[in-house]
């Protein structure tokens, strides 16, 4: 399952909850097409599949964001690091924009993000490598 559809599904249950619930999308910088920009090759695993899902409804999302491969890998090693949330790069991705939102409305908001992978599989690859 692509992330688009665990997104929309995660929006569908919110709304539920709270009609008013502000939904963003994350996407790699390289190949921002849910944004409507050209596809392009990037290394966050899972997410970024370089042509939007059947299933995608842009009406249902809020906002679409983005983030580099290189500033996803960062935040992974970062949050493995400072918070010991051993996480991959789509997470990381999903935190940076977690974080954006959260400093545009400020300190009453509550905002939520998924990290839906492990760090397991990044071990020997550029993200965790010294």
């Amino acid at each position: 399952m692509h992330s688009a559809h665990s997104l929309q599904g995660t929006a569908a249950a919110l709304r539920r909850h709270n009609p008013d619930v502000r939904i963003v999308a994350a996407e790699p910088a390289e190949s921002p097409v849910l944004s409507g920009g050209a596809p392009g090759a990037h290394r966050i695993e899972g997410i970024g599949i370089g042509f939007v899902p059947p299933l995608w409804r842009r009406d249902e999302i809020s906002e679409v964001q983005s983030a580099s491969t290189e500033e996803s890998n960062r935040m992974a090693r970062r949050l493995a690091r400072e918070e010991a949330v051993f996480t991959g790069t789509s997470s990381g991705l999903n935190v940076i924009v977690a974080l954006r939102v959260a400093a545009r409305l400020g300190p009453d908001a509550t905002v939520a993000t998924l990290a839906i992978d492990s760090g397991l599989r990044y071990l020997s690859t550029d993200v965790f490598a010294p």
